[in-house]
């Protein structure tokens, strides 16, 4: 196994090899968005790990876990705009025909994500 993996926890150092592994974590929580209008990709994802701090990924890392329809035109701070992308801890899915819309799908197959028991196989500590 080499050094590649997923993702690493910038303060305790644990590392998870797969997204797969990351997502099933128990001790992680997603809670925040933040959102980039100009390269929707580039969006961060913000999630808590228990060793207290906060980890944030591209929405890039997560994009295949969508597969519908991306709208080409942004409704944002038109009637049609609940407002969702514009509050980071709002999670909640958005029921706008807008270009936003596919992060706000993503968003909620990572909330549905199953947790896996602690002790998972997939899991590693780093060396300290």
């Amino acid at each position: 196994m080499g050094d590649a993996s997923f993702k690493t926890c910038t303060k305790c150092g644990e590392r998870w090899d797969t997204r797969e592994a990351f997502l099933a974590d128990p001790s992680l929580h997603l809670i925040g968005y933040q959102v980039n209008f100009r390269k929707l990709h580039t969006g961060i994802l913000l999630f808590n790990h228990s060793c207290r701090t906060t980890l944030a990924l591209y929405v890039i890392d997560f994009r295949d876990l969508y597969d519908g329809p991306v709208f080409v035109e942004r409704v944002t701070g038109s009637d049609q705009c609940p407002g969702m992308c514009l509050h980071q801890e709002d999670l909640g899915p958005c029921p706008a025909r807008c270009e936003c819309a596919f992060v706000r799908h993503i968003l909620q197959v990572i909330k549905q994500w199953p947790k896996s028991p602690t002790g998972d196989q997939t899991l590693v500590k780093a060396a300290r």
